[in-house]
């Protein structure tokens, strides 16, 4: 009797209900009360999606050193597929990370601050994101993503290098707060995203044509 596979969809979804019941019972903070928890999934979502972007870079690089490296070669395919499917899962943490932040503003400050420099720059690479993801779909190369992947990553993290602070003041107040409390469990619910961001990669293998 053959076994029906799950979808990593699925797991994805259950991952996510999750991390909302988590979120409902994460430590309050002294001055934003119960609000920090939304603080916490904004922060959470938007580091999984420059992880998976990196990662995703870094899959490409691999899938590209297979064209010079014989070493490389027999896994070239396997590192291209994830290059591609990476994108793609960051690029949907990117733009579901954005009604967060608005949601922290209204939440936290009793305002949407939209010219903030960082939430401009966030939407600008979100509408671009998008735009790279869906083009790259369509023309289906391989190569091309990995190398449009690559220079994605580099350019965000340049120009957000750059990029004033005025509602992200550095360095971390969550990792500078010296509440372990606190700090502990927004490792954990970066785990739990850092998870469910691998099951949406995996659903994105799942349609990939072999």
């Amino acid at each position: 009797m053959s076994k029906t596979k799950t979808s990593p969809l699925l797991y994805f979804f259950g991952v996510i209900v999750i991390i909302m019941l988590a979120a409902l019972f994460g430590p309050e903070e002294k001055s934003l009360g119960s609000n920090v928890r939304i603080v916490y999934l904004h922060g959470a979502w938007v580091l999984t999606a420059e992880i998976v972007f990196i990662a995703s870079a870094l899959a490409g690089v691999l899938g590209l050193l297979g064209l010079i490296l014989e070493r490389i070669k027999p896994y070239q395919a396997a590192f291209l597929d994830w290059c591609e499917a990476l994108g793609r899962t960051g690029i949907i943490f990117w733009v579901t990370y954005l009604p967060l932040s608005l949601w922290a503003m209204e939440s936290n400050w009793n305002g949407l601050f939209l010219a903030e420099p960082r939430f401009r720059l966030a939407l600008t690479f979100a509408v671009v994101g998008i735009l790279l993801q869906v083009g790259l779909w369509i023309i289906a190369n391989k190569l091309l993503t990995a190398g449009a992947n690559i220079a994605y990553i580099i350019v965000l993290r340049i120009v957000f290098a750059s990029a004033s602070n005025i509602l992200h003041p550095p360095p971390s107040p969550i990792f500078n707060s010296g509440n372990y409390a606190i700090i502990g469990f927004f490792i954990g619910l970066n785990l739990l995203t850092w998870l469910a961001a691998y099951f949406l990669a995996r659903g994105w293998l799942s349609f990939s044509p072999k």
